[in-house]
């Protein structure tokens, strides 16, 4: 089920991506989307084609760094403008007041937000690519192991706290803008228009002219997450092989050629969906949906491995345990929302 919402999902993003470069030519009619979206899916196909890993996490940084820096200026200029943003908008926005069809968006946007369940899954694997199990190495119950874990568990508990700090600031300012602003216009971002309605966030506050800046900083997000997307996909499919017994875990010549492959044909089946639906705001929510419905599962998973098969010495911090319990509790009560207003 999974697979099948994320390849939904996928073609959102990707049409989401082809409407931002639509806005650079503003007399090609909108309907020219598709032809952009065949030419990133061109793109994305041949960059993970290659099956490298520096050259993705490049291209990543650069799209990532792009969108927060752009997001974070586009927010703080709001604050000059009509739009600017009172502390009697903020507590309002704790009362909860809304739609049942807009509480379904909420989870979407809970589900597909910050570190999602797919992200959260394809961490292990860039761990893996960048070489942190490796220095560790295999388990030998030594001190010397003991000593390199704890090592490396510093830089991965340091690289979540930058990435914390990182979603936190493109996340928040972009909210403030959407709901400065386009709530305020009651743009409804829909259809082929959807990159479009959202343009309004900087053109409002910021003038015509920065339809440049958003466009780059809305293209820089959504093709980012396809690539990364797609990409992670790709190195699940053969851990499903060798889990299933089609396939033996020695075979790393295999696992390679069916991640390039995979890279290169997806991104044309996620064309094929756009051009089909070419809803994006729908199709991403099917997939947030399930992405947050997965959300639990996960957690939960983590508590249980964590109490039975990490070794004592490397345990986290009880309060680290009591907070991860916590976020389960939250994430299935999150969880139970999405089943009750998106099946119920």
């Amino acid at each position: 089920i999974g697979f099948f919402t994320g390849l939904t999902g996928l073609g959102g993003l990707m049409g989401g991506a082809g409407q931002a470069v639509v806005l650079f030519f503003p007399n090609i009619d909108t309907g020219a989307t598709i032809a952009v979206v065949g030419v990133l899916a061109a793109i994305q196909a041949a960059l993970l084609g290659s099956g490298s890993y520096k050259l993705l996490e490049k291209v990543m940084l650069l799209f990532v760094g792009t969108f927060t820096v752009l997001t974070v200026a586009g927010a703080i200029l709001m604050q000059g403008t009509e739009y600017a943003t009172t502390s009697s908008d903020i507590i309002s926005g704790f009362q909860f007041e809304f739609s049942t069809g807009v509480a379904v968006l909420a989870l979407a946007a809970y589900g597909y937000t910050g570190v999602n369940s797919g992200e959260i899954s394809s961490y292990s694997y860039w761990c893996i690519e960048k070489g942190y199990p490796a220095r560790i190495g295999p388990f030998d119950n030594t001190s010397e192991w003991f000593t390199r874990a704890q090592g490396w568990l510093k830089v991965l508990r340091t690289d979540v706290w930058i990435t914390l700090v990182l979603l936190t600031c493109a996340t928040i300012p972009f909210y403030f803008l959407g709901a400065g602003v386009l709530n305020a216009m009651g743009a409804r971002p829909e259809g082929n228009d959807t990159i479009t309605a959202l343009s309004h966030m900087f053109t409002e506050t910021l003038g015509p002219w920065s339809l440049w800046v958003f466009a780059v900083g809305a293209f820089s997000i959504l093709y980012s997450s396809t690539i990364a997307g797609t990409a992670a996909g790709a190195r699940y499919i053969p851990d499903y092989l060798i889990e299933l017994g089609f396939m033996s875990r020695d075979r790393v010549d295999l696992r390679r050629k069916i991640i390039r492959w995979y890279g290169m044909a997806v991104p044309f089946i996620g064309l094929g969906l756009y051009a089909g639906f070419q809803r994006p705001v729908l199709m991403v929510t099917i997939a947030a949906s399930y992405a947050a419905m997965m959300l639990p599962i996960q957690c939960g998973i983590t508590i249980y491995l964590q109490s039975k098969r990490l070794p004592e010495d490397i345990q986290p911090r009880p309060l680290t345990k009591y907070f991860l319990k916590l976020t389960f509790c939250v994430q299935l009560f999150l969880a139970l929302a999405v089943i009750y207003f998106t099946v119920l």
